[in-house]
């Protein structure tokens, strides 16, 4: 299977001291992305984008087939999705580090 890439839209802004702006967590970003063959655009949050893309590499996909999964199961705004879906997996992860109650 083809990886599509994602193109990121550049923001003007920068950090008072230098630092980009896709380094900022709460900054939202657009790219582009490939749903089913179809070019969309999607505009989350840096720290969004970056938590999808640790997803995708743990699970051994790109971001664009992750993008297509949570695609076909959402019922809403697929931007709401994606951000519902990193939530899910955080209190996934969280849930499991979390001791067991004495028995």
């Amino acid at each position: 299977m083809q990886a599509s890439h994602n193109h990121e839209t550049p923001s003007p802004r920068t950090m008072n001291h230098g630092e980009a702006s896709e380094d900022v967590p709460g900054e939202m970003r657009k790219r582009s992305v490939v749903i089913a063959g179809h070019r969309t655009s999607v505009s989350l949050e840096n720290a969004f984008w970056e938590a999808l893309k640790q997803e995708a590499a743990a699970r051994g996909q790109t971001i664009n087939q992750i993008i297509t999964g949570i695609d076909k199961q959402r019922y809403g705004n697929l931007s709401s999705a994606i951000r519902l879906f990193i939530l899910k997996n955080i209190r996934s992860a969280v849930k499991q580090t979390q001791p067991k109650p004495p028995a």
